[in-house]
């Protein structure tokens, strides 16, 4: 049930994130900020890495700085809790709701967009690796 994947730099950077936003939630409102600041520097980092800012790791931490910057405006912080709870979802489960998102973008999948896609992408059990490689075919 967990999938701990403490030996990869990614879970760890998603580890720290995490207890950015815990804090930010708990009433430390400079944890979202940076929480931020970390997502950027992952974001910089896997670029260097992936050598392409269309690679799917770059999509999914560009799709969650983006729902970050959306919730920094005090009156929205609520929506906080939504990257909160799913990131300790992705540090304890390897469920990743953003990458399977992700997924589901048009130049991201090779099928049609569907009900049973759907279903797939988001009740599949989480996979090591990213949900491209994990997710059943049709």
């Amino acid at each position: 049930m967990f999938m701990l994947e403490y030996r990869a730099l990614s879970w760890w950077y998603w580890l720290v994130t995490v207890g950015f936003l815990t804090a930010g939630v708990s009433g430390w409102p400079t944890g979202f900020q940076f929480a931020i600041g970390l997502t950027v520097f992952q974001l910089i980092h896997f670029s260097i890495r992936e050598r392409s800012i269309t690679a799917f790791p770059i999509q999914v931490r560009l799709g969650y700085l983006l729902l970050l910057l959306i919730a920094l405006p005090e009156k929205l912080q609520l929506i906080y809790w939504i990257p909160t709870i799913g990131t300790w979802a992705q540090i304890l489960f390897g469920y990743c709701t953003m990458a399977r998102m992700v997924s589901l973008l048009p130049w991201n999948r090779k099928e049609a967009f569907s009900f049973d896609l759907l279903k797939r992408t988001f009740f599949s059990v989480p996979v090591r690796g990213n949900i491209l490689q994990g997710l059943p075919s049709a």
